[in-house]
């Protein structure tokens, strides 16, 4: 195109140098009385003069750099919305971003259950208690080891053996109903059994955490759901293979999807129904 152009550039420096010849030429012999008798017939001349061969390739010239900028323009919009290599499949990545969310949400559900006091000894009843020291307010589980010495009894053993104090105090003001004991450096916690109203309370707090996982699962499976709706080419765009994820690749995903969500749903409950188990058996 830049050689099309400077021999468009040539040829009109050409045809401007050729017009001023000639006019000069016309005025030379329409003063001496020459062939060229009037200034009518020079006019004639230079006035038939731009159909020349130079004029012509000019005007060719400048036809052919706008066809080049259509066909450029045109090659850009065909790159854009017909060429399937530059399409991106984002299919992997809408369920790869649901699959996070369930697994988020499952793995709060784990947190929230092993919060829970049974009749059993688990540390992770004691890992949500703030211990305040120093005017600092920190987990439990930061401050000490908490370990199982059977089934019944737990041992918190601070980092700091100035804090046991303070881990005694947080420890018996949580709602958790325990009473440990200091036994040199280190706190030894029983677990006493379950009364029946404990029991139910913690049966209804495991039936709550099963119903708000279920709801995150749900949203997620939802959200994605959406994304895919967003991602179909429009009906302008379907003659166009403007994109690489088609109906038939939207729907195979949605059955994926639908799949994950069964998959995540039966786990929480499955989760929540052991634990139940846990809680009453205990």
């Amino acid at each position: 195109m830049a050689i099309a152009i400077r021999r468009a550039l040539t040829s009109y420096r050409s045809f401007s140098g050729a017009l001023r010849a000639t006019n000069f030429t016309a005025h030379r012999f329409s003063s001496l009385g020459g062939s060229i008798s009037s200034p009518v017939r020079s006019s004639a001349t230079i006035g038939s003069f731009p159909s020349s061969p130079q004029t012509n390739f000019l005007l060719e010239s400048r036809r052919g750099f706008a066809k080049g900028r259509r066909q450029a323009r045109e090659e850009v919009d065909d790159d854009d919305y017909g060429n399937p290599a530059a399409a991106v499949n984002i299919g992997p990545s809408i369920k790869a971003a649901a699959v996070s969310q369930m697994e988020a949400a499952i793995d709060a559900l784990s947190r929230e259950l092993a919060k829970l006091r049974t009749g059993r000894a688990s540390a992770g009843i004691l890992d949500h208690i703030i211990v305040e020291s120093g005017g600092v307010k920190t987990p439990l589980c930061r401050m000490a080891v908490i370990s199982v010495l059977d089934p019944k009894t737990l041992s918190v053993t601070p980092y700091d053996p100035n804090t046991v104090k303070e881990l005694d105090k947080a420890i018996v003001s949580s709602p958790l109903g325990l009473n440990p004991k200091v036994d040199n450096q280190r706190l030894i916690v029983p677990i006493p059994p379950l009364t029946k109203e404990h029991v139910q309370a913690v049966c209804k707090v495991v039936a709550k955490s099963s119903e708000d996982v279920k709801q995150s699962v749900r949203r997620a499976r939802q959200k994605a759901l959406d994304t895919i709706k967003k991602s179909l080419p429009k009906k302008k765009d379907k003659d166009k293979a403007a994109s690489a994820f088609s109906e038939d690749d939207a729907k195979k995903l949605e059955k994926e999807i639908d799949d994950l969500t069964k998959k995540f749903i039966k786990l929480a409950e499955d989760m929540c129904k052991s634990k139940e188990k846990e809680i009453t058996s205990s």
